[in-house]
């Protein structure tokens, strides 16, 4: 997934991920330009899960 890929569709998979996953605040689900890295890894700590996991889960693999 590319920073296109993740814009492109964030405002759907935002909700998605909301959905599965009622922890997560809006806070969490921030995405900035240039700080994608960042939120994924914050999304990892919280939700324990890899990187390789949190592209399958936003990419609804």
């Amino acid at each position: 997934m590319n920073k296109t890929e993740l814009k492109g569709n964030w405002k759907e998979q935002k909700g998605k991920l909301k959905q599965a996953f009622a922890s997560l605040t809006d806070d969490d689900l921030m995405f900035a330009e240039g700080k994608q890295e960042e939120m994924l890894g914050k999304l990892q700590v919280k939700l324990g899960k890899t990187k390789e996991e949190l592209h399958k889960i936003i990419n609804g693999d």
